[in-house]
């Protein structure tokens, strides 16, 4: 790598990985200009997709740690480098491929980890974060509120025992 355009394509590439959260390696083959561009565009505003040289990439993917994805890097290769919601990129990948079917998910990387195609796809069904926080923070208002309902039976039910006990004491201290 003698040359310093690819060396400074290697390091700007290495920067994107380890700058990623996630990246996706995607086929594009018989792709045109304005789909490629649609595709662009349905990631997600946290989200660059590249056209990237395999041997390069390989490399900087190399110099960022990464050595799974190094049997992805055959044909011609796109990434997909995600810096927000891995989930909101996949979905944007998947519905795209399933419109265009030259679009080829080939894997990816998540927080250092190797996903396959379909773990990729098995995210894009996933919800949101936001949605997951949503409902999340719902499921604990809930459960407050039970609480509460709970802590609060129990001086009314004990209130209520011991006036039972009281008229019960007194029916039995009349009777006799």
């Amino acid at each position: 790598m003698a040359r310093p355009d690819k060396a400074a394509a290697v390091a700007e590439l290495t920067e994107q990985f380890r700058s990623s959260n996630a990246a996706v390696l995607t086929e594009y083959r018989g792709l045109t200009v304005a789909q490629l561009k649609t595709l662009r565009r349905s990631l997600g505003e946290n989200a660059q997709y590249a056209v990237v040289k395999n041997t390069l990439t390989k490399i900087a993917a190399n110099e960022a740690g990464i050595t799974t994805l190094d049997d992805l890097f055959n044909g011609p290769t796109a990434v997909a480098f995600v810096t927000g919601d891995p989930v909101v990129s996949a979905k944007g990948l998947r519905d795209f491929a399933k419109d265009n079917p030259n679009l080829v998910i080939k894997g990816g990387v998540l927080d250092g980890k190797a996903l396959s195609a379909d773990e990729i796809k098995k995210l894009a069904d996933l919800e949101s974060r936001e949605v997951l926080l949503a409902k999340l923070a719902g499921a604990m208002k809930g459960k407050q509120t039970q609480a509460a309902q709970v802590f609060q039976a129990l001086p009314s039910k004990l209130v209520r025992t011991v006036d039972a006990l009281r008229a019960k004491q007194d029916e039995q201290g009349g009777a006799e």
